[in-house]
């Protein structure tokens, strides 16, 4: 560079650079000024500043314009560029558009290849925050768009810092270095691929940098499309909305596209409402959807048949026209809900519109309304509806033939499911594994387990060999096995069909329901399915606990238990539920409350079997920790919004209540009281938990308000029987118990007993039970005095109960009547006897 200026300075044809400010010639201010005819060198320009070119009268314009000497400014300033030097590039460059070349004729006598060259050096050395700032920054103030810069290699070399950027997984700079170019009027879609980018901000979960990326396209709605759906694809809905948001403000109009995607990632992500509460936006909008996303809207509702069909009555009134696929979804629709009469009405409607020339039925059509029928076990409807498709002029596909196989296979029809396998080869379709496992499934379903085996061992070793009658199997011959895959061949007299079978993991479920209790046959298949690369799943598990339990290997059931959450699959409901009912089956429920103590420990909540198998997992009941067991589980299965059935749980409830009348010598005796007389919503359980609490064990207060005679007396009868077990425990009466009766108003009459609940509870406890009864002295509202008839007042007189004696107040007409808390009381003295004559001590102990 110093040799060059030194060239220029000394030359008479090409203009020197004199005119400079000093300070753009030289590092430090020289003591003296060099004279043109002397042999000292230039002085280095300072590389901080830009040089520029004098317009003094030394530089003429004549010679300002002399294409020597501009071709060689041009030529020196490519040089420097691809050697890497930018700065000086630009001291040149700025130095020339200042004395007054244009942009575009400076840009036209650069080196292209040279200049390129050099961008490509900086970017290989890692220096792209150079190019960034320097290069692009300066380039720009001369008026030059620094992509005319970029040519060949340079271009590739900026592929290659996009790539090294989205492989390390850089998105904020990646997306920052897309904008900056994009700005610069690059292709950034050449740079890098656009869905690379998006994906890279998806899997970082980062919806900002997909937007920023995405607006800078002109025609960026695909991409925001693009990034919803892939947003739904990971579950993530909010991020999903974040960018449909975002769509919405870069749009100038709905994107209808953008809607139905975001309706379509709701459903997804398994949030109903959240699509429904998006088309009423739509529409509180004034704007008319069209048909795709009314589909959309449908299918993501299609669990919820009567908010379907609304959608599907109201496309009219919208103008929206409905297409096949609108009548396939509520087809579907009225699937999930197992309606059938109303999917054969639609269907009959379809149709209709068909004859009309309004649309064309297509194979899903026919295929969901086969599934409904066979969801129904209506095979024959299901065949009907196939001889419609052939008379249409549809070709059935491997849905088609797999829905009428199951629909043979779902109503026990073996023989004519193989019928239909075998008319599915002949018109030249090919199975898949599931229609394998339908025909595997009718066997099973129908007992014919040895079938079964035989069909898989076949398929297994030489592909498909029979399809109606198992002497076909005799004749392996016509079968070929094609290679070490087991793709077979099966021929016949007009064509050949190839038959590929792989087991899936529900093959292998299928075979092992076929064991029966052969838990040895059962583990082996388990093992053969890792063979194939398959991985047991929780069916494959709960099968085999259930075998091993089925076989009366109720521990070694529980073991198959932890070994599975041993292989890193956590046991599920089913598989719980699954061994508690055989904990159940076979006389031990306390591994059975064990087991539905884990799953509460494991966060696994139990469903209506797992709570009804548990509640009958005692025949009866022998102690009080059983009891509240049984009554825990009662009370958590009402949580959780279940409805019990509960009379068998209130007839074990019963029989240890009444145990305490029932002496250990003598016969079981028939109860009192009878199961028939309990009403459908009593709240005998919920009073029998109150009072049998472990919080409760120091109180001995009974409320008996709103129960029956029969209800009253069981819960009377469950307190006392907790009373005698704390006390066998070693647990002292420490007060007397008090039984509330109901509410009377003062003045009332008080041996007017409607319910009979009072006269029934003193006849057990001093009939049956032989127990002092009195009544305690009434509660009064509004009374601050303490009741005379409180345990904590045993120095009180006390009278032993004859509701015929007692004295009747006087009622004054103008005096609003208090209320009156009837009450019963059972002195601890007399409780203490009786548990002294019930437990056999022979000596009575001192009382407390």
């Amino acid at each position: 560079m110093r040799d060059a200026l030194s060239l220029l300075t000394s030359s008479t044809v090409l203009p020197p650079l004199t005119g400079l400010p000093s300070h753009h010639r030289h590092r430090h201010r020289p003591h003296h000024s060099s004279s043109p005819t002397t042999n000292k060198p230039a002085p280095k320009p300072n590389p901080r500043h830009k040089p520029q070119i004098s317009t003094s009268p030394l530089l003429s314009s004549s010679r300002l314009d002399n294409r020597q000497c501009l071709t060689y400014y041009t030529e020196l300033a490519s040089k420097l560029a691809e050697d890497g030097r930018f700065e000086d590039f630009l001291m040149i460059a700025d130095g020339l558009v200042a004395a007054g070349v244009e942009p575009s004729e400076l840009l036209a006598l650069l080196n292209a290849q040279k200049v390129s060259s050099g961008i490509a050096r900086v970017l290989g050395e890692g220096k792209l925050n150079d190019v960034l700032e320097m290069l692009f920054n300066g380039v720009r103030k001369l008026g030059i768009q620094p992509v005319h810069l970029f040519d060949g290699v340079a271009v590739e070399s900026l592929k290659g810092e996009c790539s090294r950027l989205l492989k390390s997984g850089e998105v904020e700079q990646l997306v920052s270095l897309m904008e900056m170019l994009a700005g610069f009027q690059f292709l950034i879609k050449e740079l890098v691929e656009p869905s690379d980018v998006i994906n890279l901000c998806i899997k970082k979960g980062d919806p900002t940098a997909a937007i920023r990326y995405a607006q800078n396209f002109s025609h960026g709605e695909m991409l925001f499309c693009s990034i919803i759906l892939e947003f739904g694809k990971k579950r993530d809905l909010s991020s999903a909305l974040i960018a449909f948001e975002a769509s919405k403000q870069y749009l100038s109009s709905p994107n209808m596209h953008a809607y139905r995607t975001i309706i379509d990632v709701c459903g997804l992500c398994g949030d109903y409402l959240k699509s429904r509460a998006i088309y009423e936006e739509l529409l509180a909008g004034n704007i008319t959807p069209n048909t795709y996303v009314v589909n959309s809207l449908m299918n993501v509702n299609s669990h919820d048949l009567s908010y379907a069909l609304e959608i599907y009555k109201k496309m009219e009134k919208l103008g929206v026209t409905a297409d096949i696929t609108s009548h396939n979804i509520i087809l579907k629709s009225c699937r999930l809900a197992a309606k059938v009469e109303i999917a054969r009405d639609i269907y009959r409607e379809i149709r209709k519109l068909e004859s009309r020339g309004a649309l064309k039925l297509d194979v899903f059509t026919y295929s969901t309304m086969i599934k409904v029928f066979a969801d129904a076990k209506m095979w024959k409807r299901a065949l009907e509806i196939k001889e419609d498709m052939v008379s249409s002029s549809v070709i059935p596909n491997t849905v088609t033939w797999s829905s009428l196989i199951s629909a043979c296979a779902n109503a026990g029809l073996v023989e004519q499911s193989m019928k239909l396998f075998d008319e599915m080869l002949q018109a030249g379709c090919e199975p898949n594994s599931q229609c394998f496992n339908v025909l595997l499934h009718a066997c099973v379903e129908a007992c014919q387990f040895d079938r079964a085996f035989r069909l898989f061992q076949c398929w297994k070793e030489t592909g498909f060999q029979q399809s109606a009658g198992d002497d076909k199997l005799k004749n392996p011959d016509k079968f070929v096995a094609m290679d070490q895959m087991r793709v077979p061949i099966r021929s016949y007299s007009h064509l050949t069909v190839r038959i590929p079978f792989k087991p899936t993991t529900s093959t292998y479920n299928i075979l092992m329901k076929a064991c029966g209790s052969d838990y040895f046959r059962a583990k082996a298949l388990m093992d053969e399915m890792k063979t194939f690369g398959l991985t047991p799943n929780h069916i494959s598990w709960s099968i085999l606990v259930d075998i091993c339990g089925g076989s009366g290997n109720v521990l070694g059931a529980i073991q198959i238990l932890r070994s599975m959450r041993e292989a890193g699959i956590q046991p599920d409901v089913i598989t719980y539920t699954t061994a508690i009912k055989i904990c159940v089956e076979h006389k031990n429920p306390k591994l059975a409350f064990m087991l539905f103590a884990e799953m509460k420990k494991y966060q696994i909540k139990p469903n209506l079997v797992t709570y009804d198998t548990i509640l009958r997992a005692r025949s009866r009941y022998g102690s009080l920790q059983e009891v509240q067991q049984s009554l825990a589980v009662y009370q958590h299965m009402r949580k959780a919004g279940y409805k019990p059935n509960d009379h068998y749980l209130k007839q074990l409830i019963e029989e240890w209540c009444e145990g305490v009348i029932q002496n250990e010598h003598q016969k079981k005796v028939k109860f009192a009281s009878r199961i028939t007389d309990f009403g459908p919503q009593s709240l005998l359980l919920e009073k029998v938990a109150q009072h049998l609490q472990d919080s409760n064990a120091e109180c001995l207060s009974i409320d008996l308000r709103g129960l029956s005679k029969v209800e009253a007396r069981i819960v009377v009868l469950a307190v006392l029987r907790k009373i005698k077990e704390k006390y066998i425990a070693g647990n002292s009466i420490k007060d007397d118990m008090l039984i509330v009766l109901g509410i009377q108003q003062l003045g009332d009459n008080v041996s007017k007993d409607e319910t009979g609940v009072g006269e029934a509870v003193i006849r057990l406890l001093q009939h049956d039970l032989g127990l002092k009864v009195f009544e305690a002295g009434p509660r009064i509202g509004n009374d601050t005095r303490r009741d005379q008839g409180s345990p904590t007042h045993s120095n009180l007189k006390l009278e032993e109960f004859d509701r015929s004696s007692l004295p009747h107040a006087p009622e004054s007409p103008t005096t609003r009547r208090p209320l009156v808390l009837q009450r019963l009381k059972v002195t601890r003295e007399s409780l203490h006897r009786w548990l002294q004559r019930k437990v056999g001590t022979s000596t009575p102990s001192r009382v407390p």
